[in-house]
């Protein structure tokens, strides 16, 4: 994964804490419960300081996990009572499955066929006709930086890499810090998806 290690020092992740003060997932959490009722059960992926999760809180059965214990440490120390896993976003080596699995700003750090991999075993991990709603930086090829990869997609990369699992729902450019340097996908699992076997 692009970002392994660099979360698991605690210098990274109160770095990154104070980056993104003042930021949160609000608007795509909004756009989430346009498409799925209240009380539905989300898996978010690559929780970080945990903001979203406490919002994802708000209406739905949520669920936090990332790859790194210091953040699944830190968010519990304030929330003991939190359901959180320890978990790679490739991998996804969990048997439990969910009405929706969310990530912002996460799956940028993975390689293109390392996202095509998460998507297909997140088909596997979603009851139904699930949804899945990840948010990426808009643009065109992938760089290094600090030791974490960022890839950038389009509408037309994204579809290149979104599987037959999943219904297109929505690819939508937003802004987060400049015009239009974001996007969020929407996709419903199909439901001839089957559930293919977790590797």
């Amino acid at each position: 994964m692009g970002c392994m290690g660099f979360y698991d020092d605690e210098e990274n992740v109160e770095a990154y804490v104070q980056m993104a003060e003042g930021f949160d997932g609000r608007e795509l959490v909004d756009v989430l419960k346009k498409h799925l009722p209240p009380g539905s059960s989300v898996l978010e992926l690559g929780m970080g300081p945990g903001k979203d999760l406490a919002l994802l809180a708000e209406a739905y059965d949520a669920t936090g996990s990332d790859s790194s214990e210091v953040f699944l440490r830190r968010y519990r120390r304030d929330h003991p009572d939190a359901d959180l896993l320890l978990l790679d976003a490739v991998t996804l080596a969990t048997e439990r499955r969910f009405d929706a699995i969310y990530s912002n700003k996460v799956l940028h750090h993975l390689s293109v066929d390392e996202l095509r991999t998460s998507l297909r075993l997140q088909a596997a991990r979603l009851k139904g006709n699930g949804l899945v709603l990840h948010s990426f930086w808009y643009g065109e090829g992938t760089e290094e930086s600090h030791g974490l990869r960022f890839t950038y997609y389009t509408d037309a990369s994204l579809r290149a890499v979104a599987g037959a699992e999943f219904e297109w729902v929505a690819c939508v450019r937003y802004t987060e810090m400049e015009e239009g340097d974001s996007l969020y996908l929407l996709l419903r699992r199909s439901s001839n998806a089957g559930s293919s076997p977790v590797r």
